[in-house]
């Protein structure tokens, strides 16, 4: 079973205008974020919950059962950067962290295809919070 996850209305617009472009469209592979947006519960930007990963949302993991503590900040794919810890919407792990909050799991497979649980330990930067709307 999938955790509930909440989107603004802004990251939903946008994220809808990348997946409509040609260059996006036909990619099999992003059905993953489009079935995560269709279930999503839908907010306005100003009523986000600051514990929520909004895009651009810096956030620290744990994967489980290892112990292992990763902090990310999810973008938008031409933001993207894994050598500083940009991951994309696009990817995977990008598309299965949207919308999560403190506390929540989720299952996904890592690069190499094992199964992993990661576990929400804390949003340490959201731009809703921080009254950034403009990102």
């Amino acid at each position: 079973m999938k955790p509930d996850i909440v989107i603004s209305s802004q990251d939903l617009d946008r994220l809808e205008g990348l997946l409509a472009a040609p260059a996006a469209r036909n990619r099999s592979d992003l059905n993953g974020l489009r079935d995560e947006l269709a279930r999503a519960d839908v907010r306005e930007p100003q009523d986000m919950p600051p514990d929520v990963i909004t895009m651009n949302s810096r956030a620290r993991f744990r994967e489980l059962p290892g112990g292992r503590e990763h902090e990310l900040t999810l973008v938008y794919p031409g933001d993207a950067a894994a050598d500083a810890g940009r991951v994309s919407v696009f990817t995977p792990a990008g598309s299965a962290l949207l919308g999560l909050s403190v506390g929540q799991t989720i299952d996904w497979e890592n690069s190499d295809r094992q199964p992993i649980r990661l576990e929400v330990l804390g949003v340490t930067w959201q731009p809703e919070a921080a009254g950034r709307f403009d990102l």
